[in-house]
């Protein structure tokens, strides 16, 4: 039997030294093995160890024990160093308590690791506006628009919207505000601050135009609005006619003054006809829209043509399917023809093109009644008495607010000291 590693023309020393070599390389070979192995295993047991805590972690929250919780967050940390994760929860735990300094500082380290983290990044803004850190509009500007959270969207565009206010800069805070009433349009904190920011922009925009055109049609055409607005019809007709005498062919003005000689005396021929010219103007002007088709529909219906009022309606809703004038015309006409199931389809989608119209609800109620669904017929009544009460409200509360104000009596008329 041959003996491993010898060859017969070495000596013995010399065969001796190569077995030990090769015996050693064969058992640091064994052992790497067996360390690669342990260290595999090692590796395992600790990421096991980490989705422990977690988990326990997770459990503590649920139950509102945000110290417990840390401790975990803690442990993971001291098993990994590099755990995002980790330290992105120890941020919110912090924010969560109002210590924004312990929250913006667990937060950057997270974003060290991970600068992906979006919501972080988003928190991170928050943390430093509040603690008066400059960066926070450069942080809040990145990641405000890539969040998908509501809750975190509201309150990092709202921190963001409140920084370009306190710059004075209204366009950058009303493009915020346009973003956020999209995101949660039955905010009231974000419907407040969206009309201030608005009315500031309106009057700003008034003040300069006041002064740079203060003889425009287009100056006429803001104070008719205004007037609109204001509840007073003629004074908003005498300033359209000025604006359409200093230009004949100015965009939309046609439209306008025609929408106000029909509100003034809807039922009166004389007032339909007007307005009938100024529409007419208006198409030939500017072409044929949805919201001219629907004002033809409306004045043939105070004149009791149904099937005149159904075609222009018809044509209305061709042109933008998406008008609610053109679905609630729609609506209206099936309804006279005695046609409630095709009339709720256009209805259902009046309230949904417009949830704050309140003729859609009330026309909604009265199909719903007709076809038995007497449920959704009283919600839609009573959807339709809280908002024309509210709007009422409002109505009364703008009137206050532009009623002119009586002039100061003169302390002393005699004019003595």
């Amino acid at each position: 039997m041959a003996v491993p590693f010898l060859r017969s023309s070495e000596t013995p020393r010399i065969r001796a030294r190569r077995f030990y070599t090769r015996l050693a390389i064969l058992v640091f070979a064994l052992l790497a093995n067996t360390l690669h192995g342990a260290a595999t295993q090692t590796g395992a047991s600790r990421n096991s160890e980490i989705r422990d805590h977690f988990q326990k972690a997770a459990e503590f929250l649920r139950a509102n024990d945000t110290a417990a919780a840390s401790k975990e967050f803690y442990a993971v940390l001291a098993l990994d160093p590099n755990n995002a994760d980790a330290y992105a929860n120890l941020g919110v735990i912090a924010f969560s308590k109002r210590d924004y300094k312990t929250a913006a500082q667990n937060l950057r380290k997270a974003l060290a690791i991970s600068p992906s983290l979006t919501k972080s990044q988003a928190l991170l803004g928050i943390c430093e506006h509040r603690l008066g850190d400059n960066s926070a509009k450069a942080t809040l500007e990145k990641s405000f628009p890539k969040l998908k959270d509501k809750r975190l969207s509201v309150q990092a565009g709202m921190e963001l919207a409140g920084i370009y206010d306190q710059e004075g800069d209204m366009d950058a805070t009303a493009s915020v505000m346009r973003s956020l009433v999209n995101i949660d349009p039955d905010n009231a904190d974000i419907l407040f601050m969206a009309q201030r920011v608005y009315t500031e922009l309106a009057d700003d925009t008034l003040n300069k135009l006041a002064i740079v055109a203060p003889g425009s049609a287009r100056m006429q055409q803001v104070i008719a609005e205004r007037l609109v607005n204001g509840g007073d019809l003629k004074g908003a007709i005498e300033h359209y006619r000025k604006a359409l005498e200093l230009d004949p062919r100015l965009p939309g003005m046609h439209y306008e003054l025609g929408e106000a000689l029909l509100q003034t005396a809807p039922t009166d021929a004389g007032a339909q006809a007007d307005a009938e010219k100024e529409f007419d103007a208006a198409r030939q002007l500017e072409g044929d829209s949805a919201r001219i088709e629907c004002q033809y529909g409306a004045i043939a219906l105070y004149q009791s043509d149904a099937d005149k009022a159904f075609v222009h309606y018809q044509k209305a809703y061709a042109l933008n399917p998406g008008e609610s004038e053109a679905q609630i015309g729609m609506g209206k006409v099936l309804m006279m023809r005695d046609q409630p199931q095709a009339a709720i389809k256009y209805l259902h989608m009046a309230v949904e093109s417009d949830p704050l119209n309140t003729e859609a609800h009330y026309r909604l109620a009265l199909a719903c009644k007709k076809l038995g669904l007497n449920a959704e017929a009283e919600k839609e009544m009573r959807l339709f008495d809280e908002i024309k009460k509210t709007k009422n409200q409002v109505k009364e509360l703008y009137r206050q607010m532009n009623k002119p104000q009586k002039p100061e009596a003169d302390p002393d008329p005699g004019g003595t000291q």
